[in-house]
């Protein structure tokens, strides 16, 4: 039995398009890595190629992942979602323990695996919309006609809420549910399950927020934003002032001049910030236009899909890859509280760039099958 395609296609409409997008966006997060990077780089590690070399490595594993899943068989592998789902579940439960996980600044978010780090929360960013798509395609009827047909998706978004919640990342918990939540709109849910979920999660979303100092500060550093610049507000203040330094056209790549201290993590979370500083008004410009031709693509591939599963899957990840990126723009200008969501594609972190080329991939999959079968169908028609 084969599991993965390997046949030439030819004529596939956007593919190309959608594979050239996601090479062009990680070639730019690259550059982007690097420029902002080196400074802190040689400051704390005496090696200027510190983070691009561990990035260039993750970006070569991931777009090899990328180009995999962009040719295996949806259907077919479809029977080793729950196997999956188990492993996604015990590898969160591994940085709780002792030895195995790592701690960093009060969070257990990672394991340790030779000189790397990895973090399994990532993974559940694309395995939780495969498991959502499958069951919400196997269990259309019951879907529709009742809530009991909802509740073990239900009881497994909660499953994976509580495991990274208790590694003290609420954000990227809070962030997993309200993507499913849109799976579950895309697949057709009444809107009374809508507003049961709203009543329940906002008083638990706010218990859990005034549960950590640091969250309180945040939010309140948010509501007034000139309230303790040295302290809470001191990241996305100093965030702001460096975009607005780059002007219309920027200061020019390895250019910017507030990258070596000035922004806390600006080679990761607040990337953003030192994107802007060297491309300035119009870097922004080509950042949306990169992700909006993303967008546009993967939810084409979504709406021509032939089956719910793929149109969940395409939809679902898609939306997941475009809303983090969003998500962390506005935090990185200050539209939003401070979290820790990374950049699609840009932030440092290997772990955040192999699951967006895998979640890529996914939906070239479904864009190369759609692409495949109109193909099929007009050589039947000119051999009629």
């Amino acid at each position: 039995m084969r599991y993965f395609d390997v046949e030439k296609t030819q004529g596939q409409s956007t593919v190309p398009l959608f594979y050239a997008s996601v090479v062009l966006l990680t070639g730019v997060g690259l550059v982007t890595l690097y420029t902002s990077s080196y400074e802190f780089a040689i400051a704390f590690f005496k090696d200027s190629y510190h983070f691009i070399h561990r990035q260039l490595i993750f970006a070569a594993f991931g777009l090899a992942l990328f180009f995999l899943f962009s040719r295996i068989n949806l259907e077919k592998t479809r029977k080793f979602i729950f196997p999956v789902l188990i492993i996604a579940v015990i590898m969160c439960i591994l940085p709780l323990m002792p030895v195995i996980g790592v701690e960093r600044q009060g969070a257990s978010r990672w394991i340790k695996i030779g000189s790397f780090t990895y973090q399994p929360s990532e993974m559940v960013k694309f395995i939780l919309p495969l498991y959502l798509a499958h069951m919400l395609d196997k269990k259309a009827d019951a879907f529709t006609s009742s809530a009991a047909g909802v509740m073990a998706p239900v009881l497994v978004i909660g499953l994976f809420f509580i495991l990274i919640y208790v590694q003290n990342n609420f954000s990227t918990a809070v962030f997993i549910t309200f993507n499913a939540l849109i799976i579950f709109f895309l697949a057709g849910m009444h809107y009374r399950y809508f507003i049961s979920a709203i009543f329940v999660l906002l008083p638990v979303s706010a218990l859990l927020i005034f549960a950590k100092e640091h969250r309180v500060l945040r939010l309140l550093s948010f509501i007034r934003p000139g309230w303790d610049l040295l302290g809470a507000g001191y990241q996305v203040n100093e965030s702001w002032k460096t975009i607005v330094s780059g002007g219309f056209l920027g200061k020019g790549l390895g250019q910017g001049t507030r990258k070596a201290g000035n922004v806390p993590e600006i080679h990761s979370d607040f990337i953003f910030s030192a994107y802007m500083e060297e491309t300035g008004f119009l870097g922004m410009l080509l950042f949306f236009a990169m992700f909006a031709a993303f967008a546009v693509m993967g939810y084409r591939a979504a709406m021509r899909s032939d089956s719910v599963f793929k149109r969940l899957l395409a939809a679902g990840l898609t939306t997941m890859i475009v809303t983090q990126a969003l998500l962390n723009v506005a935090v990185v200008m200050g539209a939003l509280p401070a979290t820790g969501i990374p950049l699609p594609f840009f932030s440092a972190g290997g772990s955040s760039l192999v699951t967006t080329l895998i979640s890529a991939g996914l939906i070239a999959n479904v864009a190369r099958k759609k692409a495949e079968s109109d193909l099929y169908t007009q050589e039947v028609e000119n051999v009629s």
